[in-house]
């Protein structure tokens, strides 16, 4: 069977070690003779998962005590909603950075809950797109939180400086970009990331946050009770069903990932393949790139032909070479190839034969 390799934005691959082990303990988890699908919440042998998860988490992002992660539902979605519900009361007001499109979604929802001051740091100087430095952003200073997302999926444009903004609580939406990277999480109040990315399948989301946010926040009366922090917080995530099997299959992806050495080890390995990519694109006169190399995202290499009536024809004779869900999204058109931490350098180096070839046929 021809090798397929997988550059779906979301849901993304999956670590093949972890597929394998799935496959072989779908009907006997933890020797229990039934499916981790078929298995209570309440079960000990569950809430023991969940421990364990929460503990490999602790572990490969360094997060301390008085932080809580919580597992949710909804997507990172459902976050743009619970967190001005949730960490704003009325009145209160928050900043906003606009640096794409998940980030206008967030500031979309966020508008139903207060007078967000937005940010628009992205600027395009000589057809090429920067952001500016989080220091020269123009706060609000009676804003409550500032909310980004450092790594947008669908413009591969990203933030990669650690926030050190003294007296600010930031939020970051880390759904693409969660575990690909070293962070620290003492420079946050909170990070949130829906896990078809770089986690496991859809329908988890992953929530790190402080826990004086979660304790010291008035309510708000039309908060519903599954968005409510310090409600899934008191049940241990599992206020309603939780999604056991999305849980159980990242609990997996958590441990390939300690075993492969961790966030330092991937992050080289994910900076590696970047930099393979983009020098393919930027030593090519066919193919292009629009942002400043300081701002590329490393999980979401964008780029257009620079005669875009081959798109097409790109996508349709990269499949026949196993090359899988290269299309760009359609506000932005080009390719859009998603190295998340289960795409092995072998992908990357076949894409890259792959666009030489297309090159020299086609140019």
């Amino acid at each position: 069977m021809k090798k397929i390799f997988n550059f779906s934005p979301g849901p993304s691959a999956l670590p093949e070690e972890v597929l394998k082990k799935a496959q072989n303990e779908l009907r006997n988890w933890n020797n229990l003779n039934i499916s981790i699908m078929e298995i209570s919440h309440r079960s000990s042998d569950f809430i023991k998962l969940i421990k364990d998860i929460k503990q490999d988490l602790r572990e490969l992002i360094n997060i301390p005590s008085h932080y809580e992660i919580l597992f949710c539902q909804g997507g990172a979605r459902a976050q743009f909603s619970a967190i001005p519900m949730n960490l704003l009361f009325y009145n209160e007001t928050a900043d906003y950075a606009n640096i794409g499109h998940w980030s206008n979604k967030a500031i979309e929802e966020a508008i139903k809950y207060c007078k967000p001051n937005i940010i628009n740091p992205v600027k395009k100087k000589n057809g090429v797109y920067y952001i500016k430095k989080m220091k020269y952003w123009n706060l609000n200073k009676n804003s409550k939180y500032i909310h980004y997302c450092p790594n947008e999926t669908i413009e591969g444009i990203a933030i990669n400086e650690e926030p050190k903004l003294k007296n600010k609580i930031i939020i970051a939406d880390l759904s693409s970009s969660i575990l690909a990277k070293e962070i620290n999480i003492e420079n946050y109040g909170m990070i949130y990331a829906s896990a078809q990315k770089n986690i496991g399948p859809a329908g988890l989301t992953i929530l790190v946050i402080k826990k004086d946010l979660i304790l010291n926040n008035k309510k708000r009366k039309e908060l519903p009770s599954v968005l409510d922090y310090q409600i899934m917080s008191k049940y241990n995530s599992m206020f309603n069903t939780p999604p056991t099997f999305s849980l159980y299959l990242s609990g997996l992806v958590l441990k390939w990932l300690k075993k492969k050495g961790g966030i330092k080890y991937i992050s080289k390995i994910n900076k590696k393949k970047a930099k393979l990519l983009y020098s393919t694109i930027d030593n090519s006169n066919f193919y292009i790139n629009k942002i400043k190399s300081c701002n590329r995202s490393i999980t979401n290499i964008v780029f257009h032909l620079k005669n875009s009536k081959k798109e097409n024809l790109f996508l349709e004779k990269a499949k026949e070479h196993g090359l899988y869900y290269l299309k760009g999204h359609k506000i932005i058109g080009g390719i859009r190839a998603s190295i998340y931490n289960a795409m092995p350098i072998e992908g990357v180096e076949k894409l890259i034969n792959f666009m030489n070839d297309f090159e020299k046929i086609y140019s």
